[in-house]
């Protein structure tokens, strides 16, 4: 069972890519409240490289309020 969802979008930098992604949440209503850059992470606490992975954490305002009722 998956646990997220994926998609490849091709001619973006991961960046490109990022920034994309977070105006089509916004574009439906969510924002971005958490941005994890798992490569700095890896980096930082491991001394690890690995390939740009990010994780974000969206949420739907309304949607939010409504699933705490």
């Amino acid at each position: 069972m998956a646990y997220y969802f994926s998609t490849v979008i091709e001619g973006k930098t991961f960046e490109e890519t990022i920034a994309l992604t977070t105006a089509a949440l916004k574009q439906e209503g969510f924002g971005i409240i958490t941005s994890i850059n798992m490569q700095a992470a890896m980096q930082e606490k491991l001394g690890k490289e690995i390939l740009p992975y990010t994780i974000l954490g969206a949420c739907n305002p309304g949607f939010a309020y409504e699933a705490l009722q």
